[in-house]
């Protein structure tokens, strides 16, 4: 079977290694002209690091391992632990963090990527793409995975039904020394004014991230000037390490949040979508990169059904995704320290499992 994926991302770039490694053809077409590294780092829950021994991606050498993740008042006080320990033993695999340019590099290893190859037009029902170069591409399966702005999603589906949350992400990496920065410990603090994570992503690197109120045009959006010394005025007063990561502020990415409704089947013929093209979701649940494995991993072995892929991992995405749309500071302040550690690190680890069709299905 010929396979012709569009987009060279986490979910194309993982579903051409499966479908490669189960004996059919795969060819990538990927819009920019090399691989694309930017973004910060994402969590790979267990069901992701399941999949990554699966396509024989070896994650160990990368990133670091997560044992916990705490939330913390604004004050330092710690007010929940959730040990992660407990999902990598019932699971038998670990979580970690890692950054987004390692991960994607170590999934395109091998994979035949053609790269400069912007996508046109597309027909969904003949699997057929037209490149911009004049180029006309079929397949026995067409894949969009190429990201929010999908131009196979916009082929199958008509107008994008993405729709913009109040809330952003302003995140980056700082190498300043913390108590974090070597250590196993993701921390959140949510306060009145929003959010900070704080998460160790090997080779001496902190991830970091604030979670704000903005809407376009305004302050905190794309397009601020002022945008650093903003967060250094809101967030300032918080705990260690949070001013000294302020005083490191460089290279800030900005992603908006988008809600994406997620129909039950999202193809039509022999196209398909995966990833973000199929269910873009805010970062609060750390679950894009997650989703977009999943994704591969159950369509490497559904391309016989299209459909019965969508209608399986539509269902699972659906969770996080509703999840992942509520304020995360308001959810957190509603339940964090009103239950102990141990019964939240149980929902958590049960959450987990019904968040991944791997886990699901495997375990």
């Amino acid at each position: 079977m010929r396979v012709i994926i569009v987009g060279a991302g986490v979910a194309g770039l993982a579903l051409a290694r499966a479908v490669l490694a189960a004996g059919h053809d795969a060819e990538v077409y990927e819009e920019a002209p090399e691989l694309r590294t930017a973004g910060g780092s994402v969590t790979l829950w267990p069901g992701s690091t399941a999949i990554l021994q699966e396509l024989r991606a070896d994650y160990t050498g990368i990133g670091r391992r997560l044992e916990t993740m705490e939330s913390w008042a604004t004050d330092g006080r710690r007010l929940l632990t959730v040990d992660l320990t407990v999902a990598e033993r019932r699971f038998g695999h670990p979580v970690v963090h890692v950054a987004r340019s390692e991960l994607v590099g170590l999934l395109a290893e091998g994979v035949p990527v053609t790269y400069g190859a912007r996508a046109e037009r597309v027909v969904p029902e003949r699997a057929e793409v037209h490149l911009a170069d004049g180029r006309t591409v079929r397949g026995d399966v067409l894949v969009g995975a190429d990201g929010r702005r999908s131009v196979v999603r916009a082929a199958l589906w008509g107008d994008d039904r993405a729709r913009l949350r109040p809330w952003v992400t302003w995140q980056g990496f700082t190498t300043e020394p913390t108590a974090l920065t070597e250590a196993g410990r993701a921390v959140m603090i949510a306060g009145g004014r929003g959010l900070c994570g704080l998460m160790p992503a090997g080779e001496g690197r902190l991830l970091w991230w604030f979670d704000v109120r903005a809407a376009p045009g305004g302050p905190f959006w794309a397009d601020d000037p002022r945008v650093a010394e903003r967060l250094r005025e809101r967030f300032g007063g918080w705990a260690d390490p949070v001013p000294a990561v302020l005083g490191s502020l460089s290279d800030l990415d900005f992603f908006p949040h988008h809600r994406q409704p997620i129909p039950g089947v999202w193809g039509k013929g022999p196209t398909t979508l995966a990833g973000d093209a199929a269910h873009t979701m805010p970062p609060t649940m750390a679950q894009g990169a997650n989703q977009a494995l999943e994704d591969a991993w159950l369509l490497s072995r559904s391309l016989g059904d299209l459909r019965a892929y969508e209608r399986a991992r539509s269902k699972v995405a659906r969770r996080p995704a509703r999840l992942a749309g509520t304020a995360l500071t308001d959810m957190q302040r509603s339940f964090v320290g009103l239950l102990p550690d141990g019964p939240v690190t149980r929902m958590y680890t049960a959450m987990l499992r019904r968040y991944s069709s791997y886990l699901l299905t495997a375990l």
